[in-house]
């Protein structure tokens, strides 16, 4: 597709072919590139700078600058065309950027001039700020093709008023803070003697009242003493206390394990008696059940056999007889038997009676003694 742009056009076509961008006023478009179409036509800029001298002195220059792309170099336009030609020219962007590189350039100028060389040079001062803001704009690809300060007669002359203003305050300033250092410097002199009077007498005040704390201080120092040496003599009588009662109490110890040992050996006794008369009572004991069942079991088969004897003999003579004769034996072993268990439990009470004998003669001998079972037993 064939473009051609208008006179105060260019064409920027890019893509298929093309290694960057490439700028015309007419064209082919061939499939696989791209086109746009940017004006150049200047556009005015009104700002109203904000700057300050080198006497810290504020002052406003309203500004109109007329800018737009360089179209005499081609370098500029393919800057212009990369940078800027996406926006339009009236955006805020575009505004934003011509701004701010005026209000930059004016204000680090101003700032190394005095009011009076700002405004005593004022076609200099323009030529100076204006190369310096070219020289920025010349990598967006722009180019001021005119510039003009208005009212820099009059922002000079009320900038004078304040310059004058102010050294008329600080003279005045200066009157004033040398009455005050005056005024200051008597009101501190009378103020320095009345304190020093009253310093005089808070001094004697504070004598007097650290002469009354020291003898405080003796009096409780001298109570405090009093009051130790009573507590000393009550520490030596609870001292003597408590030894005595140690000693108490190592004896009641010693008198306590006597007469535990004591009650040790005589259970011992009762212990060694008493096993002594089970043994014996229990083997009597034994051996008098064994007699008795062997009795009972004899009588039982004498019993039988009697029956059997009566049965086969029918007689009933006979097995009254031979019954007879079996009763009179079990009575005769059962009275065997009685004495027999007589013997053993005599036996057995001679035996008790001997473990009471030595018991009580152990028990003797441990008081003579003293109490001392070790010496016993060796």
């Amino acid at each position: 597709m064939y473009r051609v742009a208008n006179a105060s056009e260019f064409l920027v076509i890019a893509g298929f072919g093309i290694s960057d961008i490439k700028i015309v006023k007419k064209g082919w478009v061939l499939p696989g590139q791209s086109c746009a179409v940017f004006d150049v036509t200047p556009v005015n800029y009104t700002f109203e700078l904000q700057a300050m001298s080198a006497e810290k002195l504020p002052f406003v220059l309203p500004a109109v600058f007329t800018i737009g792309p360089r179209v005499d170099d081609e370098a500029s336009l393919v800057k212009y065309a990369k940078l800027l030609s996406p926006h339009d020219k009236l955006s805020h962007h575009a505004k934003e950027l011509v701004q701010g590189i005026i209000e930059g350039e004016t204000r680090v100028l101003a700032a190394s001039m005095t009011m009076e060389e700002i405004f005593r040079g004022t076609k200099e001062f323009k030529q100076e700020v204006f190369g310096k803001v070219q020289l920025e704009l010349n990598q967006f690809g722009l180019l001021i093709y005119n510039a003009n300060v208005k009212q820099l007669v009059e922002a000079a002359n009320q900038a004078k008023v304040d310059v004058s203003e102010a050294r008329m305050k600080g003279e005045i300033g200066a009157k004033l803070s040398e009455a005050q250092a005056l005024q200051n410097a008597a009101k501190i002199e009378a103020e320095t003697k009345i304190i020093a009077t009253q310093r005089q007498g808070e001094g004697k005040k504070e004598e007097i009242r650290v002469r009354t704390q020291v003898m405080v201080y003796e009096n409780e120092r001298e109570a405090e003493v009093a009051e130790a040496n009573a507590l000393a003599k009550k520490k030596a009588g609870w001292t003597k206390e408590a030894e005595v009662a140690q000693v108490e109490g190592a004896k009641s110890v010693a008198l306590r394990e006597a007469q535990l040992q004591w009650e040790v050996e005589r259970m011992n006794g009762l212990t060694l008696t008493e096993k002594l008369k089970a043994e014996f009572l229990s083997q009597a004991t034994v051996d008098y059940e064994t007699k008795v069942l062997e009795a009972n079991w004899e009588l039982y088969r004498k019993q039988k056999d009697t029956e059997a004897v009566l049965y086969e003999k029918e007689k009933e003579k006979e097995a009254e007889a031979q019954k007879a004769i079996a009763v009179a034996g079990l009575f005769t072993r059962q009275q065997l038997a009685d004495a027999e268990f007589y013997a053993k439990k005599r036996e057995t009470e001679a035996l008790v009676a001997l473990a009471q004998a030595q018991g009580t003669y152990l028990r003797t001998l441990l008081e003579a003694l003293g109490g001392d079972y070790a010496a016993l037993r060796d």
